[in-house]
């Protein structure tokens, strides 16, 4: 029988300290030679397109992958996950909560080995539906008792800045421009779909770390050069995904200030094999693209807990 877990059930079964825990897991596995990753694949067609990524968990007895198709129309996400030992299919898990709150927990994994361990006011570019995780994910790993909060759009910020108040309760408030968001923070959130640079150098100051999150793609851009070369430390999630789809590095790689193959990985750092933040007054970033590692442990801590409280149906399929 094969679990299935709406998108409601998932939301329910999820906290942030469960995704925490799952992610830095599976950024540690990873770099021990523990668990696999194979970054996104896309197929396009006029109508859409169709995302791909997948991972194998050996320590979770857990091989699967996640898949989303986007149209003009929206997009669905779902993560199936196989029994390395029997083969079968064990789960599926609608994913659209799954993925956003494992987005921010990634930044949060970050915040908590790059940040300043006194950081207590976060910056948000970006108050949309993925911002969420972010601020919550930082606020569980920091003292955070203040954040502004920037968009192009007032409305959403306004709304956005009044639910997070109440959520986390702390002080989110909306800030009149990006350097306004960016000014006096110690943990600065960049959630996007921006082509064009919103976080740019001389916005930036001493001790600061920069969760880079919104975009996926070469041809988009959050932080502008200037921005890149004042960090002291660059992590990303996985260096081959962002050969791939890091739009902020790709100007730096071509000009050779960087290199692909010797950019360190969040799980290395975890590790301590790879150095992270060396003072307080470095200013850190965390490249973040998506790993289906990461959603693989995070579906399998929700299912662990579906089957433990009865969550979900079990349907009469996969043998």
């Amino acid at each position: 029988m094969v679990r299935y877990l709406k998108e409601k059930e998932v939301e329910g079964l999820l906290t942030m300290p469960l995704a925490l825990e799952m992610v830095e897991r599976s950024l540690r596995d990873r770099a021990l030679g523990r668990a696999v990753d194979v970054p996104r694949a896309r197929a396009h067609i006029p109508a859409g397109t169709l995302h791909m990524m997948s991972a194998g968990a050996p320590e979770l007895g857990l091989i699967g992958y996640k898949a989303y198709y986007a149209t003009d129309k929206g997009t669905r996400y779902f993560v199936q996950l196989f029994g390395t030992e029997s083969g079968k299919l064990e789960a599926i898990l609608e994913a659209s909560c799954l993925g956003m709150v494992r987005t921010g927990a990634a930044s949060g994994v970050a915040t908590k080995y790059l940040a300043r361990e006194d950081a207590s006011v976060a910056g948000m570019i970006g108050a949309g539906k993925q911002a969420v995780g972010q601020l919550e994910a930082v606020c569980a790993v920091r003292g955070i008792r203040a954040a502004k909060v920037w968009s192009r759009d007032p409305e959403r910020v306004r709304k956005f800045c009044e639910t997070m108040s109440a959520r986390l309760g702390i002080e989110a408030r909306p800030a009149e421009s990006a350097a306004d968001a960016v000014r006096g923070t110690h943990v600065v959130n960049v959630i996007t779909k921006a082509a064009a640079p919103v976080l740019t150098g001389e916005l930036l100051e001493p001790g600061q770390h920069i969760n880079a999150a919104g975009s996926n793609s070469l041809i988009r851009r959050e932080l502008d050069e200037a921005a890149v070369r004042r960090c002291a430390a660059i992590a990303a999630d996985s260096r081959g995904t962002a050969r791939n789809e890091c739009g902020d590095l790709l100007p730096l790689v071509e000009k050779g200030y960087l290199d692909w193959n010797t950019l360190a990985e969040l799980g290395e750092i975890i590790t301590g094999r790879a150095p992270g933040r060396q003072a307080d007054t470095d200013v850190t970033l965390y490249e973040s693209h998506g790993m289906a590692v990461q959603d693989v442990y995070v579906a399998a801590g929700a299912l662990r807990l579906a089957r433990e409280r009865g969550v979900g149906v079990d349907l009469p399929i996969g043998g």
